[in-house]
């Protein structure tokens, strides 16, 4: 994953763990988070607004906090008390967005807001001031301690693991399929034109599984456009990527001179899993983000997620090591299941359907009043939106759509293949 020079430059690495003055950092505090991705720095941010006597230290390995990703949510997936918490960090704003599948284009009028790395790490760092630490590698952690690459050992009262995919449940745990994508920020010769962001494009040639174009309009003349892919693997196909991008632009009209950034990723589609045994993996060690399994089990949006534990963690009474784990724990099972119904929809995606008509299955979605799609986005679909969602026509095979549907046990080996 590239990082953009001016986020480097904005945040040059620390040394600390490295051999020069590391016996001048405390070895006591209240809460180490280890990771300065979006999930621990929303957990910084409530707790130095909620706790501020604490003694906090946050340590991320990259040059900068946040790495080099884009944070996007819907305007309805959030509280207002939310909103105005998160709108320190917030880079781009646009009323409305539009989805693309063949032979229907649709506008819809729900508002849509992103975060951009380079800002999230400029906040943070104003925020948070030294208790963030960039640069620091860290080769183990427990429940109070954790261990840096130059040899130094940091204790606190509690620690808190958010180092993402680094972290995340072995393969016997949870079954997934993957979003993957390869995004480029490019300046275009000439206006684009775009108002507000194209979530789904999928009226272009449909490859390994069901592709769409993301569109986000940063200024007149500059979008970020990614390719993206759900697929049943993980595999990086950058050069590939580049080159749909390319035609993509092209076929819009659009004539780019400059990529001004890329950024390239997977996010876990969760198809099964078995939660309590991703916990006792944990050994006490309590977990934030896609570690957790803490994002929208069908979408990979991770913010209202991150921000509910934030909250959560920010009104405990006790951080201790223990009862922090233990209210973790319960907070993230409870989000499992409450998510029972996206891992059905998504084994219907991943299974019941071959990988190139998987679009049928967002594009009926999508022709569903908007304000169940906004409920479905948010993470919170009534019963009766449940049953409008899995009621008609179906956009595959009914008998592939029950087996999939069936199929709860995908991550044990000793399950039925799948359908």
């Amino acid at each position: 994953m590239n990082v953009p020079p001016a986020v480097a430059a904005q945040a040059a690495p620390d040394t600390l763990g490295a051999g020069r003055d590391a016996s001048s950092l405390e070895t006591a505090y209240d809460l180490i988070l280890v990771g300065a991705g979006l999930a621990n720095g929303l957990i910084a941010r409530a707790l130095r607004r909620a706790r501020p006597e604490l003694r906090l230290l946050v340590l991320e390995a990259g040059a900068a906090a946040g790495g080099n990703h884009t944070w996007s949510f819907h305007d309805t997936d959030l509280t207002t008390a939310q909103h105005e918490s998160v709108a320190p960090l917030v880079s781009h704003r646009w009323q409305g967005h539009a989805v693309r599948f063949p032979g229907f284009h649709r506008r819809l009028a729900g508002g849509y807001q992103s975060i951009a790395s380079t800002h999230f790490s400029e906040v943070l760092h104003r925020e948070l001031g030294p208790a963030l630490r960039t640069g620091v590698a860290v080769t183990r952690v427990t429940a109070r301690e954790v261990d840096l690459a130059g040899g130094r050992r940091l204790r606190a009262h509690a620690v808190i693991d958010g180092r993402g995919l680094a972290a995340a449940p072995a393969p016997e745990r949870v079954a997934l399929g993957y979003q993957r994508f390869l995004g480029q920020e490019i300046r275009f010769a000439e206006p684009h034109g775009l108002t507000a962001p194209i979530l789904m494009d999928a009226d272009v040639e449909q490859h390994d599984g069901y592709r769409f174009v993301y569109v986000l309009p940063m200024g007149p003349r500059t979008a970020l456009v990614e390719d993206t892919y759900y697929a049943d693997d993980a595999r990086g196909q950058p050069e590939i990527w580049r080159r749909r991008i390319a035609e993509y632009c092209a076929q819009q009209g659009w004539q780019p001179v400059r990529v001004l950034r890329e950024e390239q990723g997977v996010l876990p589609i969760v198809l099964s899993g078995d939660a309590q045994a991703v916990w006792d993996d944990a050994r006490g060690v309590p977990r934030a983000g896609l570690a957790a399994n803490l994002f929208h089990p069908t979408t990979g949006y991770s913010l209202p997620e991150a921000l509910r534990l934030a909250e959560h963690i920010a009104a405990l009474p006790d951080l201790s090591a223990e009862p922090l784990f233990a209210a973790v724990r319960a907070h993230a099972l409870q989000r499992w299941s409450d998510q029972g119904f996206f891992r059905g929809l998504n084994r219907m995606l991943f299974l019941a359907a071959p990988p190139t008509e998987r679009w049928r299955v967002m594009a009926r979605f999508y022709r569903l009043p908007e304000p169940l799609i906004a409920r479905f986005y948010a993470g919170r679909p009534s019963a009766l939106d449940k049953l409008r969602i899995l009621s008609g026509k179906p956009p595959v095979p009914v008998g592939a759509a029950l087996r999939a549907l069936r199929a709860v046990r995908l991550h044990d080996s000793h399950a039925p293949t799948r359908p």
